[in-house]
């Protein structure tokens, strides 16, 4: 269990997790609803399942380039740990998984189920044609607040879409980040991405410019979410703390100094969405 969980890098699960919880808050608040035990378990199953699914294939798609890089060489399926057909057989299970998952919350979800692995699975394939895939990638992230809005919601609204689009400039921007590691392995194996494509520093300022967008449309539902009695000044706090956190991750990262990507990455990324999650939920339950 301890080797699949490290695999699918389940600790990054904070990064789309909060807001798959603050769309699930919001409809709950929007539509005077109480609070479904049930539908909150199923909704984070498929949240599981989803993300497990898209990792595990995306170890399973890169093995072959996984192994050639020495930043990568000691993942589990190029070290041998886990085989391939092992992690082909988890992708599969976990699919249909969340599927089936979806059938137990609504019909609409369970119709979108298929689109939603197509974005997240196909993913992995990206980076083999188009510097876009941080953008893809963002896209699969973002699916989690309107998904979960879905699930307690039953249909679209603008407020869990404006956070699903700053997910995605989010996502997009810091996986950019991500990238700048990897420019010059990236460019022996003809792979693409943003650095590749563009350089380190402007990758940098596109990625500069993401987070822009993102702190935009992340105070703009912060905006809209004051139509609702539940929320106040706790979630322009979390959105204060998130947006501010957005510009120091760009302190510490510069085209020539790479060593401090991962406080940018994990750290920095990470605690700006739980903070928020938090700050939003209370907002909606106090």
């Amino acid at each position: 269990m301890k080797h699949y969980l490290s695999l699918i890098k389940f600790s990054h699960t904070i990064f789309a997790l909060p807001f798959a919880l603050i769309g699930f808050f919001i409809a709950l608040q929007q539509f005077n609803t109480y609070f479904d035990i049930r539908l909150f378990v199923l909704m984070l199953f498929c949240m599981v399942f989803a993300r497990s699914a898209a990792m595990a294939f995306n170890r399973y798609l890169d093995r072959d380039i996984d192994e050639k890089n020495p930043r990568t060489i000691q993942r589990e399926i190029p070290a041998g740990i886990i085989t391939a057909k092992s992690a082909l057989w988890f992708v599969i299970i976990s699919s249909l998984l969340f599927i089936a998952t979806t059938y137990f919350i609504n019909p609409l979800c369970f119709y979108l189920s298929p689109i939603a692995l197509l974005v997240i699975l196909g993913y992995s394939y990206t980076k083999r044609f188009t510097a876009l895939c941080h953008f893809v990638l963002g896209l699969g992230l973002a699916l989690a607040p309107i998904g979960a809005y879905l699930a307690a919601g039953g249909t679209f609204d603008l407020i869990p879409l404006l956070y699903s689009f700053a997910v995605l400039c989010w996502v997009s921007g810091f996986d950019i980040i991500y990238a700048l590691q990897d420019e010059e392995f990236d460019r022996s194996l003809n792979l693409k991405s943003i650095p590749v494509f563009l350089g380190k520093g402007r990758a940098l300022q596109l990625s500069t410019f993401l987070h822009f967008i993102c702190a935009v449309l992340i105070i703009a539902a912060a905006y809209f979410l004051q139509s609702l009695p539940a929320f106040n000044w706790l979630t322009w706090l979390g959105t204060g703390v998130f947006v501010l956190l957005l510009g120091y991750q760009h302190t510490l990262v510069k085209p020539n100094d790479l060593s401090r990507v991962n406080l940018a990455f994990f750290t920095t990324n990470g605690f700006a969405s739980m903070f928020l999650g938090i700050c939003v939920i209370l907002d909606s339950v106090i």
